[in-house]
């Protein structure tokens, strides 16, 4: 560390931060700081983050200990100017117009300040970084504490800041910075005083018995959990978003294993899992074929003197829990799906839209049609469908709403109906999210798609599509969904029609004039991200994008086509002829013609690209029957020589309007050939 460098600390010590919220706080508190830093112009080697349940810290290595000094200058008037515009110039830069410098252009000289602005000292900036910082922090809601105006996520109760051994001279959220931070609250409730930054972590954890770095603590709470599991001979399940959270939740953590009734293993492990994951943030355990094990795992934030206490508290407090899912889960049983389907008519799905009972009218006569086309079962297709929603109305879901459709699926097997219509009632919500599985059954893939598609016009329909970041029914990620399901299990289905069956299905839709293709090209859309995300360049979703095909399995071919088109030897060329073409062809009045009279091609080069053009006709024709775009354009590629002679030795626009006519024909034979899959003329 140079002596112009410090190490710099700050730390906000607060009640209890929201667990769910602490990762992304912590991330942005640092890259608000960071921004600040490097606004300000001070450098420095690194940053590092603390995160607790009590605190949020940053730690910046080796910053400045001030702003480099800067050369400014400011251009004035022309020498030409009159006397007072140049004598106001000369007060804003607070000197006289005799110590203002001329400076040299292309169009004349021009007056000019220069001097030298003396950087600032990093403590008298780190103050207003730190605040700015703050108060950009994503909380939905702040709050107020005793008769205090400042807000915060949480009630704050001290500030440290440090730049090397010194405190910095500041005021924050309240509270005047010293050089104080705080142990756990149990094992070590009194202050500890950090004399340089780089003593924070270890003071806090050998002293204060508090682990500040959020990854270490979850790497620990990752390791003692397994080795529990271990010791009870089963495998540990951990939840990323489970750790994350009971890592914000402990400064101490401490594993222990607790043990439930095997009676509760009657009921479905996922009501057990959601049961203790969401209410008490235990981790569950399975054995070596993933069967659930009648333990949990739960991280103490103290070192107990009598752990066993600590364990049969949590083991009072799930009983309970465990008990109201068995209950649930057989006095479901006692009543069928089917004779819940009336219960569904109270139901509002969407004021406009009506109740859930008519959806499911819409979506199974949509799912059976789908069905049909897909080699499914109609009929499980629609029984699948009007029972899907039923599970709503049990008291299982209602207590775990997470559940829905897993219940459903449960329910129906004990209710007698088939396997598959089972699985497509759990099926029908998958994918849940980016990644997620896909529904594998012909019943499961008919429903899901049914039910995106009739939300999807039936929003639309009214006019409420997704605007900006709010899409409260989630359209783009059903849309997402239903493109990964028909793209991904390869299905050849008509989305224009698809859609356009079920706006049809609806009494009325005061939106339903052109309702399909305004769903369409807004489904199309969400193409773009998911090439981008596969390193697509944005030029080849374009291309396709720009002939609007409503299968979304042939979009997706077409788009990995371009991409490979893009790879061979004449693509550029070709895009290049493709683009020259469209100019020309935009520029005829009627549209150009597509019959070559082959006595009118008097020269060489036209000749050569008609017969080239031609002897791929037959094979091309063949390969569009099959739909195989990429052997589409690997044979329009084996023209460019031809093409690039054509160009080279041909004038297209004759005097002659019948030889003119003519190649403009040959050129629009040749466009609509690569139109067959893409505009690469976009490329």
């Amino acid at each position: 560390m140079s002596a112009q460098s410090h190490d710099f600390l700050v730390e906000i010590g607060t009640e209890e931060l929201p667990p769910k919220a602490l990762k992304s706080l912590s991330e942005a508190f640092g890259n608000g700081i960071e921004a600040g830093l490097k606004e300000a112009g001070l450098k420095h080697q690194g940053v590092k983050l603390f995160a607790s349940p009590r605190r949020l810290a940053v730690l910046v290595t080796e910053l400045d200990a001030a702003q480099a000094d800067r050369q400014i200058e400011k251009r004035g008037p022309s020498v030409k100017a009159p006397e007072q515009a140049v004598a106001g110039f000369a007060r804003s830069c607070g000197v006289a117009v005799d110590q203002l410098e001329t400076l040299d252009t292309d169009k004349g000289q021009y007056y000019l300040f220069r001097s030298e602005q003396a950087g600032q000292p990093a403590t008298a900036l780190l103050p207003e970084i730190v605040s700015q910082s703050l108060s950009k922090l994503p909380i939905p809601k702040r709050m107020r504490w005793g008769s205090s105006r400042i807000e915060f996520v949480r009630p704050v109760h001290w500030c440290l800041m440090l730049l090397g051994d010194e405190v910095v001279d500041a005021e924050i959220l309240g509270h005047k910075a010293g050089r104080q931070t705080h142990g756990h609250r149990f094992h070590y409730n009194q202050p500890i005083d950090v004399m340089a930054p780089s003593e924070y972590a270890g003071l806090l954890q050998d002293t204060g018995h508090v682990m500040p770095d959020f990854d270490e603590r979850r790497a620990m709470i990752a390791k003692q959990v397994e080795l529990t599991a271990a010791n009870l001979g089963a495998k540990a399940v951990i939840d990323p978003a489970l750790l994350d959270e009971v890592t914000a939740l402990v400064e101490w953590p401490v594993a222990l294993a607790g043990r439930f009734e095997e009676r509760f293993l009657d009921v479905p492990a996922e009501a057990l899992i959601s049961s203790m994951k969401e209410h008490q943030k235990y981790f569950h355990v399975v054995d070596n074929e993933g069967q659930i094990q009648p333990y949990f795992i739960t991280l103490s934030n103290i070192i107990s003197k009598d752990p066993q206490q600590v364990i049969a508290g949590n083991e009072k407090v799930i009983r309970p829990r465990l008990a109201d899912a068995a209950f649930f889960f057989e006095t479901d049983k006692k009543q069928t799906l089917e004779s819940r389907i009336e219960k569904l008519k109270p139901i509002v799905f969407q004021a406009e839209l009506g109740t859930v009972y008519e959806k499911v009218q819409r979506v199974s006569a949509l799912a059976t049609v789908i069905a049909d086309q897909i080699g499914g079962n109609s009929d499980w297709a629609a029984r699948a469908a009007q029972l899907a929603k039923t599970d709503l109305v049990t008291e299982m879901v209602l207590e775990f709403s997470d559940l829905q459709g897993l219940m459903g699926y449960y329910y129906a097997l004990n209710d007698g109906e088939p396997t598959e219509v089972a699985e497509a009632i759990n099926e029908q919500y998958l994918p849940k999210f980016a990644g997620d599985k896909l529904p594998q059954t012909r019943t499961g893939i008919a429903l899901a798609l049914a039910d995106r598609l009739d939300t999807l016009v039936g929003l639309f329909g009214i006019n409420q599509p997704p605007t900006g970041s709010k899409d409260p029914f989630a359209l783009r990620r059903a849309t997402i969904g239903t493109l990964r399901i028909l793209v991904e299990h390869k299905l050849d289905l008509d989305l224009l029609e698809l859609l356009a069956q079920a706006a049809d299905r609806f009494p009325s839709l005061p939106g339903r004039e052109g309702l399909e293709q305004r769903v369409l090209e807004f489904m199309l859309e969400r193409f773009r991200a998911w090439y981008a995300d596969e390193g697509v360049p944005a030029e080849v979703f374009l291309s396709v994008m720009a002939l609007r095909p409503s299968k979304p399995l042939e979009f997706d071919q077409r788009v990995q086509a371009v991409n490979h088109f893009r790879t061979l030897a004449g693509a550029d060329a070709l895009a290049a002829a493709n683009k020259r073409v469209s100019n020309i062809l935009d520029k005829q009045d009627a549209g150009a013609a597509n019959d070559v009279n082959e006595a009118l091609l008097s020269e060489a080069a036209e000749q050569a690209l008609y017969a080239d053009l031609s002897g791929l006709n037959s094979r091309i024709e063949t390969l569009k029957a099959e739909a195989d775009f990429k052997a589409i354009l690997e044979q329009l590629s084996t023209l460019q020589g031809s093409v690039d002679r054509f160009f080279d030795e041909v004038m297209v626009m004759a005097d002659d309007e019948a030889v003119r006519t003519n190649r403009i024909a040959l050129l629009n034979q040749l466009r609509q050939r690569f139109l067959l899959v893409a505009d690469i003329s976009l490329l």
